[in-house]
């Protein structure tokens, strides 16, 4: 499945619904990420306090591949002032 992301909230139901669909638990995934079910919790449950490398370590245990696209007839100016 691909998933649009455009705010970093729509990364909790989609990190939960990856997990489930391979059948772990958030304790499975934090033994195998080598971090405790309560560390892993916060992470699911604020994905904006993850760090990059922790959530690509996350995607690939999970067999999810990340991908960026760009948005056609977006100025540079415009997303530079959102920043």
């Amino acid at each position: 499945m691909n998933y649009i992301i455009n705010t970093i909230d729509q990364l909790k139901p989609i990190l939960v619904g990856y997990r489930k669909s391979k059948g772990l638990s958030q304790k499975a995934l934090a033994e195998r990420l080598g971090v405790s079910q309560q560390s892993y919790q916060v992470l699911e449950s604020n994905p904006r306090k993850v760090t990059l490398e922790r959530l690509f370590n996350v995607l690939t245990l999970l067999g999810v591949k990340l991908s960026l696209s760009s948005i056609a007839n977006l100025a540079i100016n415009e997303h530079q002032d959102n920043w």
